[in-house]
């Protein structure tokens, strides 16, 4: 790879930036400074150091983001704010993008990556990957109703969802919250099952992605990379 390429990737800043960095002898390639831009180096082989400081190469990012609602899950809007609006400079040009999606107004985990392998593992509908959610609804949920979402419940456009599994949490005169775990991510998906067994849901969240679940220490907004053993938890190895 160009040198000036890898050090813009890894966030050393623009090409002129990193031209100028280049220009004072602030690069080193294997001990000796370097200044020429087009110097190709083996980032697998040789150290690359910036004012002594090793640059590692990295080609995928894996992130998890506990999304706030009223931001939507994409990678850009001219309305909006999105997800990777929530970002800093330094992963932002890695150029990620939100594995699946959350509604606006839903919260929780969200994946990001650019790891186009990676989203395909999780997302495609042949994989089967569980998500479970969290949802405050308005009406009083049953133990038919359990049986219903488990048989696959018809939504309002005539369409069968697969079963999933429904736990009731906690009932009131009024209100029910629960916990529901599906394998597909159609549009709206939750509220529609939950439109079809007569209740409205009123707050919805996301805990688990898989056997990944939300990390209880990322506030609204926040994210973080995800660790080797967290990435492990999934069917799929990295290039």
């Amino acid at each position: 790879m160009r040198l000036d390429k890898l050090l813009s990737n890894m966030g050393a800043g623009s090409r002129k930036e990193v031209k100028l960095l280049l220009k004072a002898g602030a690069i080193q390639v294997d001990g000796e400074i370097v200044r020429d831009p087009k110097q190709h180096v083996d980032v697998e082989s040789q150290q690359v150091l910036m004012y002594g400081e090793p640059v590692t190469y990295q080609k995928y990012i894996y992130l998890m983001m506990n999304k706030p609602p009223g931001v939507i899950s994409a990678t850009e809007d001219k309305r909006d704010e999105t997800v990777i609006d929530l970002l800093f400079e330094d992963v932002t040009y890695f150029k990620p993008f939100p594995v699946g999606r959350l509604d606006k107004d839903t919260e929780g985990l969200l994946l990001l990556t650019n790891d186009g392998a990676f989203n395909h593992a999780l997302m495609s509908p042949k994989k089967h990957v569980e998500k479970t959610y969290y949802a405050e609804v308005t009406g009083v949920l049953t133990q038919e109703d359990v049986e219903a979402i488990a048989a696959g419940v018809t939504l309002e456009d005539g369409y069968q969802a697969k079963p999933g599994k429904l736990v009731i949490l906690s009932t009131t005169e009024t209100d029910s919250t629960l916990e529901l775990t599906i394998t597909e991510g159609k549009f709206h998906q939750v509220k529609r099952m939950m439109l079809a067994l007569g209740k409205e849901v009123t707050f919805l969240k996301r805990r688990s992605i898989g056997r990944l679940e939300l990390d209880s220490a990322l506030a609204l907004g926040d994210y973080r990379e995800l660790t080797q053993e967290e990435l492990s938890l999934f069917d799929w190895q990295p290039e």
